[in-house]
């Protein structure tokens, strides 16, 4: 049961109307009593809650920062029109603040034996799986004074899936891709080391491309092209310990990491290699392995909606031990961790040489151009210390990365916006350079 704002409204003009007009107990029981009585009849000819017949459909899954629609369909098996206030709870990340009561509250009426529809739009702020909690309906009364109320579980689940804001850079790397497939006209042909197909010398190729035997064969000079490797194995690693729950702005850096893996994968699969994900701090966090070009994509979001950063350190010894174990041959593996000095002197570079010796290791990590702004700092006596606070921090960055390019290990570090495309960048490096 429930009493309306209508019902407190005619208490207070009522309790004025005792104390002016008509004072005693004879005013007051006649008041009370006929709003009491105006209550009873609510309760009797609302409509029955309990009894109402709830089910959904609608989208069960969005990106991140996207719209989804979930329809509730309201059946009324009983013999009373039911006119309703209705709530959809859903958890608080499944709004943007601030909208959440006028995107949950409903207002239906669905006369005897006939249903209607509700749609709640959700505008969720954060991956993961959302799920409805319950459904409150306040039926009212045909004078408005009271309700019936009740709850109802409808499950459903939508799943958040990450946005990739970084797929606008798209065609411009799948155009950088083609040159180095030598499939555009180009002044300088694209270099790789697998061999293409033969054509005619042109004045300014290079002659060490020239095939001799073919020449010998036909009566003009032919060279060979070449483009870069295919079916290569790439091994994407997410490392989702400590250092990826830092905050760049308002997400965490595991965000930006997701992002470039999503450019990278859908790069290499254009490219024709093989692409597999691995999320790891101690243990297994999600696993994409031997997915087809066309089902890599939603498999690899499918994976990452549920990804969170865990508070914990993470075990570079059994990251390692499972990279070695997931690829037994030759591959790229795409490591996406920080530079913290202290996490990569103590757990990365030991085990660093077993991945070397048998992999092609490239290491990204997220910056924070806050420091960028900090070192530029210098009006005040806060502002020099911010200074020299944040050249430290960038210094001992740039000392880490140097130990890894020791190694033979190629380090990109970039901003979250800008880290999607260097990645990029140097995974087309690699692949011109014939290093996969």
């Amino acid at each position: 049961m429930a009493i309306t704002g209508r019902t407190a409204l005619l208490a207070a003009l009522g309790a004025l109307f005792v104390g002016l007009l008509l004072p005693g107990w004879t005013g007051l029981l006649a008041v009370e009593g006929t709003l009491l009585l105006g209550v009873l009849i609510d309760m009797v000819l609302a409509g029955r809650v309990r009894t109402l017949q709830l089910s959904r459909s609608g989208d069960t899954s969005v990106r991140l920062g996207e719209q989804a629609h979930v329809t509730l369909t309201v059946g009324n098996p009983g013999r009373r029109p039911l006119q309703a206030h209705l709530r959809d709870a859903w958890p608080p990340s499944s709004w943007e603040p601030g909208t959440e009561m006028a995107a949950s509250r409903h207002r239906l009426t669905v006369p005897p034996g006939e249903r209607r529809r509700v749609t709640t739009v959700l505008r969720p702020t954060r991956r993961g799986d959302r799920q409805a909690h319950r459904v409150t309906i306040r039926s009212l009364g045909p004078l408005g004074l009271a309700a019936r109320q009740g709850s109802h579980r409808s499950p459903w689940t939508i799943r958040v899936l990450p946005p990739f804001a970084s797929r606008k850079h798209l065609p411009s790397k799948l155009a950088r891709l083609r040159e180095l497939d030598g499939r555009t006209s180009l002044l300088i042909r694209g270099q790789g080391t697998e061999f293409d197909s033969l054509r005619e010398y042109i004045p300014g190729d290079d002659t060490r491309s020239i095939d001799w035997r073919a020449t010998a064969r036909r009566s003009a000079v032919a060279v060979r092209t070449w483009r870069p490797e295919r079916d290569r194995h790439i091994l994407i690693v997410l490392d989702t310990g400590r250092t990826s729950a830092g905050r760049v702005g308002d997400a965490p850096r595991l965000d930006a990491a997701l992002d470039s893996a999503l450019l990278l994968a859908a790069l290499a699969s254009k490219a024709g290699d093989r692409v597999d994900l691995l999320a790891y701090d101690r243990r297994v966090r999600a696993s994409v392995q031997g997915r087809s070009a066309t089902e890599l994509l939603p498999s690899l979001v499918n994976a990452m909606a549920g990804l969170e950063p865990q508070l914990i350190e993470s075990d570079a010894r059994g990251m390692a031990a499972t990279i070695l174990h997931r690829a037994p041959h030759r591959s790229l593996v795409v490591l996406l961790t920080g530079l913290d000095t202290a996490p990569v002197d103590e757990g990365l570079l030991p085990v660093l040489p077993q991945l070397t010796h048998r992999h092609e290791v490239l290491i990204a990590s997220v910056a924070d151009p806050r420091l960028d702004e900090m070192a530029q700092a210098r009006g005040s006596l806060e502002g020099v210390y911010e200074a020299a606070a944040a050249e430290q921090a960038r210094a001992d960055r740039r000392r880490t990365a140097q130990r890894l390019g020791r190694h033979g290990v190629t380090v990109v570090d970039a901003s979250p916006s800008a880290l999607p495309p260097a990645l990029a960048d140097a995974y087309l490096a690699l692949k011109a350079s014939g290093r996969l």
